[in-house]
């Protein structure tokens, strides 16, 4: 589970990088939201952005390395941690199917993967808890 964890944990903090630059403003939109902003998000976007990279996927990071055994916070202690597990798992496989079938070149070929990959290693830890 530990490998898992740090799998997930990788694919899920390049995603935090690219978020937040996109929203700090990088020319980067094409490769997100479905390929439909070429260049600088919209401000909207930027702030979606912006809050998952800042707010959501660190605390998941956390929470993965945690149920992996990599970490001990405490934050994937209790009942509810392993079905947690299996969210993560599904929302990211949601993910990487819409990101297998975005417009977007970037998205089908790099973020699709990463998705599935994260999908996959949230899966075999929710499998083992």
């Amino acid at each position: 589970m530990e490998t898992a964890a740090f799998v997930a944990a990788v694919g899920i903090t390049l995603i935090t990088i690219f978020q937040i630059s996109l929203a700090l403003g990088a020319p980067a939109g094409g490769a997100a939201w479905g390929g439909r902003y070429p260049g600088v998000l919209p401000t909207r976007l930027r702030v979606a952005s912006g809050f998952v990279g800042v707010f959501f996927y660190p605390v998941v990071v956390v929470f993965v390395l945690d149920a992996g055994g990599v970490v001990e916070t405490g934050l994937a202690d209790g009942s509810g941690a392993r079905w947690f597990m299996w969210i993560l798992a599904g929302l990211f496989t949601l993910g990487a199917l819409a990101n297998f079938a975005s417009k977007s070149k970037v998205e089908r070929l790099f973020w699709g993967p990463v998705a599935l990959i994260i999908a996959v290693s949230c899966g075999i830890i929710a499998a083992g808890m």
